[in-house]
């Protein structure tokens, strides 16, 4: 049979083109996937709850979790209250999430100190920001820079070991203490000064804070509230302690509360069942011989903090309540003013986080990095408190992670973020390298939780935390 030019120069292209085909098919076989590297800068709640979401939900990925301290874990090791050691079981889910083998903890880096944003985003693909708030917000009146007048975010590192906060100087040699703020760090703050030394010599307490607590005269704590009882700050969990709470009474002002009854069928669950138990103690709590008192005060507003060179009172504006929304009522302050003696005036008025990188876009009025839910730039995101400002408690945090990690994996897809290979941490390893700073590796971290464990053990505590930074350091390179 004779076959025909035409058919054959037919034959010929499908022959090339099949040729082609198979080319193409056996090179996308052979091409690396693209992995995806994705830097997370904060290794608190925020940090690992993504870095949870997202090693969920990628088949393939590198997730590096930088931590400019050489320890993780964040609020929960530096901001729960040693005696809420409940609270600290979400630990062992962070454990699990930081031995994924797609996983990296990187301790002791600091952003903008040892490494920028820049060398970051060159490195990685996505960069999710989640260092947390660490500032505190100011009274800006007048006395605020008396000796003994102390922010609460200090406190709460004092006794939770923060390394910075170690050498704090504070007085307790006095029998009055003032709290402004009636948040939940208020009321742990009070409750830590109240407590009875017996019970917290069984927590992690700091060994400098349970002496120093052991040797205190504070017999009396007030929480000072702008606002009313409907407003109140503080959750019902932190109220019944204090409730709860040995050799103290609670005192509140019977006038703080004309009116508060009529309310009740009109609340929601949480704020009603926390109205009712203040209701319900308002009458049961008067002062009787227990050696403590833990005193709220509301309606009222420092105006300044009065003495010589050290705190000796607070001077108190009071307040009345205006607006149709009796739950969102502003405080407008009278020309009513009273004053209180105190030995230790504290603020626990709210946090604000700080511009790590100045490449961070922030906004420093309300303490925050500037996004658009949650977004800051392409592949570019931030989560937890430096998004949210300071809010809520660890299962809101989880939340806002979640949501962001789902953001980031949806943007993964629909802008392509990871398009060509990056070095991820073996570019910023080399970085870290030629500036001689030392890395914080997780088992290297597991050698300075077995330490810390076998210390608070000979002293019967459940962790007898390291203070020093060069301790940790020296601990982790052995």
């Amino acid at each position: 049979m004779k076959i025909s030019s035409n058919t054959t120069n037919c034959c010929q292209r499908n022959m090339k083109i099949g040729s082609r085909l198979c080319f193409i098919k056996r090179f996308l076989s052979i091409k690396p996937h693209v992995k995806p590297k994705i830097c997370i800068v904060g290794a608190g709640p925020a940090g690992f709850y993504s870095a949870q979401r997202l090693v969920r939900k990628l088949d393939s990925s590198e997730i590096d979790i930088y931590e400019r301290l050489p320890v993780p874990f964040g609020l929960v090791r530096f901001g729960v209250a040693p005696d809420h050691p409940e609270v600290k079981n979400v630990i062992n889910t962070f454990t699990k999430t930081a031995e994924n083998p797609n996983i990296r903890f990187i301790g002791n880096v600091n952003l903008g100190r040892d490494i920028t944003l820049e060398e970051l985003r060159n490195a990685y693909h996505i960069i999710l920001l989640t260092y947390g708030a660490e500032q505190g917000k100011q009274l800006s009146i007048p006395g605020e820079n008396l000796q003994n007048h102390i922010e609460a975010r200090k406190i709460v590192g004092w006794y939770n070991g923060i390394p910075w906060d170690a050498n704090l100087e504070i007085d307790l040699s006095g029998e009055v203490a003032t709290i402004f703020g009636q948040g939940n760090v208020a009321i742990d703050v009070a409750r830590i000064l109240l407590s009875p030394v017996d019970e917290l010599k069984k927590t992690d307490i700091t060994a400098h804070a349970l002496e120093a607590i052991s040797s205190s005269r504070i017999k009396t704590v007030y929480v000072i509230g702008r606002r009313g009882p409907l407003q109140a700050a503080f959750t019902i969990k932190e109220l019944r302690e204090m409730l709860k709470l040995r050799n103290c009474s609670t005192i509140w002002q019977q006038q703080d509360f004309c009116g508060i009854a009529e309310y009740i069928p009109k609340l929601e669950r949480p704020r009603k069942r926390i109205t009712e138990l203040m209701l319900t103690s308002l009458g049961q709590n008067t002062p009787t011989e227990t050696v403590k008192e833990f005193r709220p005060l509301f309606h009222r507003s420092p105006l300044q903090i009065l003495g010589g060179n050290k705190v000796e009172g607070v001077l108190l504006g009071v307040n009345k309540l205006e607006g149709d929304n009796f739950l969102n009522q502003k405080a407008v302050l009278t020309d009513l003013q009273e004053t209180l003696r105190s030995d230790l005036a504290i603020s626990s008025i709210g946090y604000k986080s700080i511009q790590a990188d100045d490449e961070i876009p922030f906004d420093f009025d309300k303490g925050v990095a500037r996004h658009t839910n949650f977004k800051v730039d392409q592949g570019f995101y931030v989560s937890g408190w430096l998004g949210t400002g300071p809010q809520g408690v660890i299962l809101t945090t989880m939340n806002n992670a979640f949501s962001v990690a789902d953001k980031i994996l949806e943007d993964m897809q629909s802008e392509n973020l990871v398009k060509v290979s990056k070095a991820g941490y073996d570019a910023i390893e080399k970085i870290l390298s030629k500036k001689n700073i030392q890395r914080v590796m997780w088992k290297d971290w597991n050698k300075i939780d077995k330490y810390e464990l076998r210390a608070g053990a000979k002293v019967g505590k459940p962790r007898e935390k390291i203070i020093e930074i060069e301790k940790m350091l020296e601990i982790a390179a052995s």
